[in-house]
């Protein structure tokens, strides 16, 4: 059974049966020692969503599920759209206390647990999930109990009203930090590469900041006293340390090289850590 035929919604179906999983408690090593092939292996068959039918239906007993339950599941949640419309980006950058709630409920906080921490009570809370409720970000049940109307993977726009107006302020809190506490790492590496080399790291941040995802949508179903608010920054881009540019030899033939003063050589940035 493949699951990258379209008619078999494999991203749906895979995240399902990956919550499943998490929610057992089960790790990919110890899938892998339950299915007796290596954790590699694990990976590579969830990420790819190459199944035979024999080893989905291990997998789904393995999560203590079924078929019927993963499909239904997946069927729920695969017409939820990824990317939010100008209008809705436009509202919640227009609110902080808006954008902070709809960021907290698609973390999976209940409403409850965002009300005492953040005091956000009564009326307040009550008005602000309305809001989210009227732009179609969530449906509003009973009991100020909620449901989301958009993926929990959902991307903000590259060039939309939220990252323009806090995309800066973020990365400038979230760099002031010297990373040398717990769960804090920082690396800067600068290379020269070739094209080859640039387009596989290129591949390679992706697929590392999908993961992250990926991860935080399956620890959504813990319970939030379990969970710790992480920040993930990935970059790369050519560059080269304006110091290296101004002592260059100025016979140093002309090479091509961008207009603004960042440089011109490929290089990497990635770091992980808390938030200021």
């Amino acid at each position: 059974m493949d699951l990258t035929e379209p008619s078999a919604n494999p991203a749906a179906l895979i995240d399902a049966l990956k919550r499943a999983l998490r929610r057992q408690g089960m790790t990919y090593a110890a899938v892998a020692v339950r299915m007796r092939l290596s954790e590699a292996s694990i990976k590579r068959m969830l990420s790819r969503g190459r199944l035979s039918l024999a080893q989905l239906l291990q997998l789904a007993e393995i999560a203590g599920t079924d078929l019927a339950e993963l499909a239904r599941q997946a069927k729920g949640t695969a017409r939820l759209p990824r990317m939010l419309s100008i209008e809705q980006e436009r509202a919640l950058a227009a609110d902080p206390r808006l954008l902070l709630l709809f960021h907290l409920l698609v973390g999976g906080r209940s409403v409850d647990e965002i009300a005492r921490e953040f005091d956000l009570r009564g009326t307040a809370c009550t008005l602000l999930l309305a809001r989210l409720d009227r732009l179609g970000l969530i449906e509003l049940l009973p009991a100020d109990r909620v449901r989301l109307r958009v993926a929990q993977a959902f991307a903000w726009r590259s060039d939309g009203p939220v990252r323009r107006r806090y995309g800066a302020q973020v990365l400038r809190e979230f760099l002031h930090d010297r990373f040398d506490g717990e769960r804090t790492l920082l690396r800067f590496e600068v290379r020269e590469l070739s094209e080859a080399s640039i387009e596989i790291l290129r591949r390679k941040l992706q697929r590392l900041s999908a993961e992250v995802t990926e991860l935080a949508e399956l620890d959504a179903d813990l319970p939030s006293e379990r969970r710790h608010s992480v920040g993930v920054a990935l970059a790369m881009r050519p560059w080269v340390f304006s110091i290296a540019e101004a002592l260059k030899s100025k016979h140093e033939p002309d090479r091509a090289r961008p207009a603004s003063p960042g440089g011109s050589r490929a290089g990497r940035k990635r770091s992980v850590g808390r938030p200021a």
